[in-house]
């Protein structure tokens, strides 16, 4: 029987732990999508126990703020609401999500915490509520006095070389141009461009927030659907100017319906009024603003990130109580591969489309993904349409085997950018590590049953490809 996470763990044949020991392992991470806070990695925050820097929880403002992972996990074991996102009585808080964490046999959440605790606090016992509150001071103890356990200390422990974070267009990314000028910092941090809140014409808001990107661009108001584009162009000429290689669209589904300019601002005058826009209405609006967006991606180098099929704040009761983005969203099944390959082509015809990463949360998408990928490539860059790596609820052992495995069915694997966070912790880079065990065990496979030839300069490159030169070569880093 195997030691529980030892050196090799995952590693379950010779030529996965050379593949990973001598090649994956110590390459930096480019993490290209995240959730960090620019303002805590130039503060250098210093968190004062592990329930701030692993649970997070409701803040003194009212708002919600952590790792749902582990907030679902422990409601799923039948955890009071208050001891998951209270912060009270913060040990017992911790003792519980140690008793659920030991039920929790085939989780993702139950390696990552314990390659968390291993890198970073040196500790190799697996958690139980029994020894919770040893692991716990101990943690604290580091956490509040080692000098290598700020924000920027563990970003270096980890041996990050970028770090993308999302952020809104309105943003001043006074904290972006504040790490740009702090000599110290030794890693970059750069902006990605997050404009769903212009696009979702549906969703509350929408009326208040045109009005902070008019705001944001010195305007008192935005009367038209192109003032809204030159806005949001603008805003993405100011992002790349502080170094935006990649923008973000989080959005439900990936519409593609074209209508003449008259009726998309129609449509946009009736949501400013408050009055109901219809869903063709609707995707006339976005297709329109996305359209004009690849453009200006393109011209500025920018890639293309498309996520989609999620549905968001199910619980309509706790929704109401906490709030979006508290840890009651799931997998949608949506049919909209159609028109991300229609916006391809769209973009395509006048050779405006940009490098494009496209994310669907539903695996049963995998496939079709793939085929799309090779109805778009060119030689701008290998790989240029990107299937992103297994996503929120699929980045665990067999998620990332499966999309992989359908990237290798139907594209070149070896031309992949690999693993992302999409993280609000600042612990969580060793998913990175948990993803290329994954990746150098599943190469291994291959090796030793004969369906690829050990050829070492071919395994190499294209283990250190995924690892990180692909993303850096990719994103311009």
């Amino acid at each position: 029987m195997k030691q529980f996470m030892d050196d090799d763990f995952i590693l379950g044949n010779e030529t996965a732990r050379h593949l990973f020991h001598d090649y994956s392992e110590k390459l930096p991470i480019i993490d290209y999508h995240c959730h960090l806070s620019p303002r805590e990695i130039y503060e250098d925050r210093r968190f004062d126990n592990l329930g701030d820097v692993w649970l997070g929880g409701k803040g003194d403002d009212g708002s919600y703020a952590g790792d749902h992972y582990k907030w679902r996990l422990m409601r799923s074991n039948g955890i009071s609401e208050e001891n998951v996102t209270g912060r009270g009585d913060e040990l017992n808080r911790f003792k519980q999500f140690a008793d659920a964490l030991s039920l929790s046999i085939g989780n993702p959440m139950y390696h990552w915490c314990h390659l968390e605790l291993k890198k970073y606090f040196g500790i190799s016992d697996h958690l139980t509520s029994s020894n919770a509150e040893a692991v716990w001071n101990k943690c604290n103890d580091m956490l509040r006095n080692d000098p290598g356990m700020t924000v920027r200390g563990l970003i270096r422990q980890s041996n990050v070389a970028y770090i993308g974070t999302t952020d809104d267009p309105v943003d001043s990314l006074e904290w972006h141009e504040k790490i740009a000028q702090d000599k110290s910092v030794d890693f970059l941090v750069r902006p990605s461009f997050r404009p769903d809140k212009a696009i979702n014409i549906t969703k509350a808001g929408f009326k208040e927030y045109i009005g902070s990107l008019a705001k944001a661009v010195g305007k008192d108001s935005l009367d038209s659907v192109q003032d809204v584009i030159d806005a949001l162009i603008n805003r993405v000429e100011f992002f790349a100017s502080h170094g935006c290689v990649a923008s973000d669209h989080g959005l439900d589904y990936i519409p593609f319906r074209k209508l003449p300019m008259e009726l998309c601002d129609k449509a946009f005058k009736k949501a400013m009024n408050g009055e109901a826009v219809s869903v063709e209405e609707a995707e006339g609006y976005q297709t329109a603003v996305l359209i004009a967006l690849g453009k200006a991606y393109h011209k500025h180098g920018i890639a293309m990130e498309l996520h989609y099929s999620c549905l968001r704040n199910m619980n309509e009761r706790t929704f109401k109580l906490m709030g979006p983005d508290t840890g009651y969203d799931m997998i949608a099944q949506n049919t909209c591969g159609g028109s991300v390959a229609e916006l391809l082509s769209e973009l395509d015809k006048t050779d405006e489309l940009p490098k494009t990463i496209i994310f669907s949360l539903n695996p049963a998408d995998n496939e079709q993904i793939g085929t799309l990928l090779g109805c778009f490539q060119s030689s701008d860059v290998p790989g240029k349409i990107q299937q992103g790596p297994a996503w929120w609820f699929n980045d665990n052992k067999s998620g990332m085997e499966e999309q992989m495995k359908s990237l290798a069915n139907l594209s070149i694997l070896g031309n992949f950018i690999g693993m992302l966070t999409d993280s609000r912790s600042f612990l969580s880079y060793t998913r990175h590590d948990y993803f290329r065990r994954i990746m150098c065990n599943m190469i291994g496979e291959w090796v030793e049953n004969g369906e690829y030839p050990c050829d070492e300069e071919a395994l190499k490159r294209i283990v250190e490809g995924i690892s990180y030169y692909n993303a850096k070569r990719y994103f311009g880093i």
